[in-house]
């Protein structure tokens, strides 16, 4: 529990930083407009058809098409707002039971063991919820949002919904690190905004999904996370969250600290948009912490763009290694560093099209250069197609579907 009142001392220094400003939604949020019965309904959603080239011993090739669509809807009365949220994917399908080919990637299992170099797919079901927002005045407002399937108050916002992370098509390493629970069977939270402060905290099943994405695994909801965000002008978003997933994972028993820290740095303007994110986070688990780190960005202007990660984490090397390895818990670092661009070819009834491209250059552990090379290289090509409607950058369920 000492991580937790670690995280809970951020949030009183934080809170003790901030000065009142109005509750309002950020800067980089564009709600939709009402329908005329007063409901707010927006929509976006992706399918990448992408060419995958993974280097290196363990590499692969394929061609996959990772996907998924969102839909929002929102109503006002007076001083209530009330929405409803759905996520789904059809990864299963497109993209494979065993996921996209990455290099150094780990998390989730596949068949009863350890799913590594390989991005899982996303279930069917991403999310189903529903949030109530009570604003109480110009610089307060609580929200309560919950249901079989959401995000706890745990990590920065999802990669597929960060801007920063708008040209990149790949999790991060670090996405069991920092952002794996964004699809957590049940959740329940709640927040409360206060001027430049939103303080969170959650209650969720933090196991992680099995293989069968099309099923609901719905579990106690035992797990706990607090966060906290931070905004301290317009373009600036930090935030500080830490969480006990109660066995987190199927393959090993025992119960994971998961702690981040996240700042992010958003310029919208009319031909583009400028999108920066980095952190850090850290898994304390079976006596064991491992740490890690990325930075990233998103450069766009009018039809072209620009993008790059990099990625420092450290890998639980035993999910490789044979299981009659010496040391138990073996350490190992993989720095990967990811460039990437494109342009907008197709924009037709509010379809937007891209064709592009990404390169990335791994470091790999002293103890796996035997079996994955020194540095594998990787690389895609890819089409992307964004169905028309808004774009849900930075979303996250504990703040209601307007924020």
């Amino acid at each position: 529990m000492s991580l937790f009142r670690n995280g809970m001392a951020i949030v009183a220094i934080v809170i003790g930083m901030a000065a009142p400003v109005s509750a309002q939604e950020p800067a980089h949020v564009h709600p939709a407009p009402a329908t005329p019965g007063g409901w707010r309904v927006m929509q976006d959603g992706v399918v990448y058809a992408l060419f995958n080239n993974q280097g290196g011993p363990q590499g692969d090739r394929e061609f996959v098409l990772p996907n998924w669509w969102m839909g929002t809807a929102e109503t006002d009365r007076g001083r209530h707002r009330l929405g409803f949220s759905g996520m789904l994917s059809l990864d299963a399908l497109t993209v494979g039971k065993s996921g996209y080919s990455e290099l150094f990637q780990a998390g989730e299992v596949l068949d009863g063991k350890p799913l590594v170099d390989r991005q899982h797919p996303h279930d069917f079901l991403m999310q189903l919820s529903a949030s109530w927002r009570l604003s109480m005045g110009q610089t307060r407002a609580l929200t309560v949002a919950g249901g079989p399937a959401g995000e706890p108050t745990l990590g920065p916002v999802a990669f597929m919904h960060r801007q920063s992370a708008a040209g990149l098509p790949f999790a991060p390493l670090g996405h069991h690190t920092f952002d794996a629970t964004h699809v957590s069977f049940g959740v329940v939270t709640a927040s409360v905004e206060l001027g430049r402060i939103t303080v969170e905290g959650s209650a969720f099943n933090g196991r992680e999904p099995d293989d069968d994405r099309w099923d609901l695994d719905l579990g106690r909801m035992d797990s706990l996370a607090g966060r906290v965000w931070f905004r301290p002008a317009e373009r600036w978003e930090f935030q500080a969250s830490t969480g006990r997933l109660r066995d987190a994972e199927s393959a090993e028993a025992g119960d994971v600290q998961r702690t981040s820290v996240s700042l992010a740095w958003i310029r919208n303007g009319q031909q583009g948009f400028d999108a920066l994110t980095t952190g850090w986070g850290m898994n304390a688990a079976h006596g064991e912490r491992r740490h890690g780190t990325f930075g990233e960005f998103t450069i766009e202007r009018g039809r072209d763009f620009a993008a790059a990660r990099v990625d420092l984490q450290q890998l639980e090397l035993e999910k490789w290694l044979p299981a009659n390895a010496t040391d138990p818990h073996p350490r190992g670092t993989v720095v990967a560093f990811t460039v990437g661009g494109g342009r907008r070819v197709v924009e037709r009834r509010g379809f937007d099209g891209v064709l592009a491209f990404q390169l990335t250059v791994n470091k790999s552990p002293e103890a796996l250069r035997d079996t994955h090379g020194a540095a594998p290289v990787a690389g895609q090509i890819y089409f992307r197609l964004r169905l028309p409607g808004m774009r849900m950058w930075e979303m996250r369920m504990s703040s209601g579907m307007g924020h």
